[in-house]
């Protein structure tokens, strides 16, 4: 490892080169733990083109860094091959907005919460929002396609993006900025790197989507008898509504107590904790009076008992205060430590019936705690498995991959996806292998060789690495 840090480092000098410490060799979760590897942190699309083309040339891998925020292991690789780690972290520019065109051009280092607040500045929305926004990073939500809490209304990274400026695996640039809407000029290229979790190029900088900003925003804390009401209540306030549903996302019990077990500073408003809870936004323009028309929806919906109860926010802070609750449910998980977890995507009349159907398979291996919680509005639940209280999941690692054996078989089983918002990685390559439909994946392996005929983009990440 000391003479490739010396072979880049008389290459490029001490400027962009060092050695990386932990900050970028261990992903949140701590499935991966990499070696040491040097660490490049170009400033400009062309030092990110010399750099790629100077691996290409030396057969040296590359790891794509963005924010670090990822959950399957697609930023950390641990080998003893030559590897670099290559972040975008210095890439932090708003190159231009055009807040009349509904546009602004970033690079790819740019923290989402500052693409929001930019879009801001000038009256516009940018809608992309996780709850990693305060360190995830442009780049990253879109080599990921990264979803969040409004795909319902606005879309995935993807569905955000107008073009995108990135480095092939050969040191090209693709110059693809221009912010049109329509544009069939051949093949997508924006598309195909868009989700391919840098194994195919480098994103360098991207032209997204504006919107206008909402004029009125209401949101709501539902008790719901279980997720069937909930599919049938998202259907009817739609179709209330308009398609104001900004956000519709499920909350289960455990949610609460996890978060009372983990970090009872945050405030639960609730004596009785509901079996099922909704946490709703909608939003709209001006003269929408959607909160009148939510209420009375709701009033409907309470007298034929689909919701329970209502809790909607009286102002800005107590609406913050119910975004807080779903913000704070991943920290709470981590802090639990799940023995398996699960992002997993279906279509959305059978969730009920994945939700009803899945407990009793995994209580045959012991007793476990389950943690189901998501995006009802688009289908993704993200199903965790953990221990017992007074138990850890070290005290489970035995029945790890049969418990991710049993969600995803059964998630295949109902036609859906294992991955719905986090991507492969380097967690569920093997998954893809088993889930995934063959032709796709012989398209998905001659596409990569035909960009990357040495393999040095992201090795071993969502395809395994050829001998």
């Amino acid at each position: 490892m000391v003479q490739l840090f010396d072979l880049f480092k008389a290459k490029f000098g001490t400027d962009i080169t060092s050695i990386a410490d932990t900050n970028y060799l261990e992903e949140p979760r701590g499935h991966y733990v990499a070696n040491p590897m040097p660490l490049m942190r170009p400033k400009t699309t062309q030092q990110v083109s010399d750099i790629i083309c100077f691996c290409n040339i030396k057969n040296v891998g590359v790891v794509p860094f963005a924010g670090g925020t990822g959950l399957v292991g697609g930023q950390i690789m641990k080998s003893d091959l030559p590897i670099i780690l290559l972040s975008v972290e210095r890439m932090q520019a708003v190159r231009n907005i055009w807040p009349d065109e509904n546009v602004i051009t970033v690079e790819a280092g740019a923290i989402l919460e500052n693409v929001q607040k930019a879009a801001d500045e000038v009256d516009r929305l940018f809608p992309l929002a996780l709850a990693s926004q305060g360190s995830c990073r442009i780049g990253g939500n879109l080599a990921t396609n990264a979803g969040g809490v409004q795909v319902l209304r606005y879309g995935n990274a993807r569905d955000l993006c107008l073009g995108i400026e990135a480095v092939l695996p050969d040191g090209s640039i693709f110059n693809g900025l221009k912010r049109l809407r329509k544009d069939n000029t051949g093949y997508d290229i924006r598309h195909l790197l868009i989700g391919s979790e840098g194994t195919l190029g480098i994103i360098t900088a991207a032209c997204l989507k504006l919107f206008p900003k909402p004029h009125e925003t209401v949101t709501g804390l539902l008790t719901v008898a279980d997720p069937s009401a909930g599919v049938k209540l998202l259907s009817d306030l739609q179709s209330k509504l308009d398609g104001s549903v900004t956000a519709f996302e499920l909350i289960h019990k455990q949610s609460y107590n996890f978060m009372k077990e983990t970090l009872p500073h945050i405030r639960i408003p609730y004596q009785v904790l509901p079996e099922w809870s909704i946490l709703i936004e909608v939003s709209g323009g001006k003269n929408s009076d959607l909160k009148n028309r939510l209420m009375m929806a709701l009033e409907a919906s309470m007298e034929t008992e689909l919701v329970l109860d209502a809790l909607i926010a009286q102002s800005q802070t107590q609406a913050q205060e119910f975004w807080r609750l779903r913000e704070n449910i991943p920290e709470a998980n981590r802090l639990i430590g799940s023995i398996s977890s699960h992002d997993i995507s279906l279509p959305i009349s059978l969730i009920p019936k994945f939700i009803e159907e899945m407990p009793p398979l995994l209580a045959e291996l012991g007793d476990l705690r389950i943690n189901c919680f998501g995006h009802l509005g688009d289908g993704n639940l993200h199903y965790n498995v953990y221990p017992p209280q007074g138990k850890t999941r070290d005290d489970f690692e035995a029945i790890r991959t049969k418990i991710k054996c049993i969600v995803h078989d059964k998630t295949h089983a109902f036609d859906g996806s294992v991955s719905a918002e986090h991507g492969i990685g380097r967690l569920k390559v093997d998954d893809l292998e088993k889930y995934g439909d063959p032709t796709k994946l012989m398209a998905m392996q001659a596409i990569k060789y035909a960009l990357d005929q040495n393999g040095i983009m992201n090795p071993g990440a969502v395809l395994k690495k050829k001998d």
